[in-house]
């Protein structure tokens, strides 16, 4: 990474400080740009700074992070619960709560602040790119950015290109990916699920299914997959690290854009989802706490 100029794109407007904010934030601050968090409220800052102190401290302790580099990259983060303190900002970034309406809404205040011609990004991991730009004046700045949880760890950054995205848009993204630490860039369609999630989506939903048939344990099914196939995780933990929720959210909407029957939600999903066990972020899901449907 050049740290030796401003990089193109230096002051991001990050809309949500949730898990994927949070990380997120942490990425973007950590390649030297200044960060603008805008949150519905100051709990919900606080609870994502934590998120954020907490991610930093563990790379001082494993050895991956100066004390220096980490209260440096705390220093680039501010938030906010005011639209009116993103003027100013270079680009902005969206990660909320997968709900198109709510996504669509929030991003028609932003754009109508922040001008025509700054970039808006969205991380959305199974929304349409195309329709969340359609109401936007100069839909050619519109794209998609959908980094992976952990965004800190995670080396995947899919650059989605709708359909009325702009060529010089595509290459900005690209050469901001590049400045990223540890992070690669794939360009794709914008389809149901983009790339990585179209193909893991229907293997998920397949190996609840399988779970709840009886074919084995939680543990087991982890370890098979795990050892078998060379992951580094087994799918029932990395459900929990996802969170339950927002997988049945991705599916849910996957499914009504393709009637494709390999995204419909397992109903051990919607029971367990319905029941509150959400996975590693509350302690209860499939590995995590006590086994769900059992």
């Amino acid at each position: 990474m050049n740290t030796s100029s401003v990089p193109d794109l230096a002051t991001i407007g990050l809309l949500g400080f949730g898990t994927m904010g949070a990380g997120i934030a942490q990425v973007m601050a950590a390649s030297g740009r200044r960060v603008v968090v805008l949150e519905t409220d100051r709990a919900r800052l606080d609870e994502g700074f934590a998120l954020v102190g907490a991610s930093l401290d563990a790379g001082v302790t494993r050895g991956r992070l100066s004390e220096n580099a980490r209260t440096s990259a705390l220093a680039r983060i501010t938030g906010t619960t005011e639209i009116r303190d993103l003027a100013g900002v270079e680009a902005v970034l969206e990660s909320v709560t997968e709900n198109g309406e709510l996504k669509k809404a929030l991003l028609t205040r932003v754009a109508a602040l922040v001008g025509e011609k700054i970039p808006i990004l969205t991380n959305t991991s199974a929304l349409s790119v195309t329709d969340l730009a359609a109401g936007l004046p100069n839909p050619a700045r519109v794209a998609g950015l959908h980094f992976f949880n952990p965004a800190p760890a995670m080396r995947t950054v899919e650059i989605v290109r709708a359909l009325h995205t702009g060529e010089d848009l595509v290459d900005r993204l690209f050469a901001l990916v590049e400045t990223l630490d540890g992070k690669d860039a794939v360009l794709v369609k914008d389809r149901p699920g983009f790339l990585v999630n179209a193909l893991l989506m229907p293997y998920l939903n397949d190996v609840v299914q399988e779970y709840d048939d009886g074919l084995a344990s939680a543990e087991d099914l982890d370890a098979a997959l795990r050892l078998g196939l060379g992951y580094k995780s087994g799918p029932l933990e990395m459900l929990d690290m996802i969170g339950l929720d927002v997988h049945l959210h991705a599916t849910e909407a996957a499914y009504r854009a393709t009637l494709d029957p390999r995204y419909a939600p397992p109903p051990l999903l919607r029971r367990m989802v319905a029941a509150g066990m959400l996975g590693a972020k509350n302690g209860q899901g499939f590995r995590t706490g006590e086994e769900g449907g059992r």
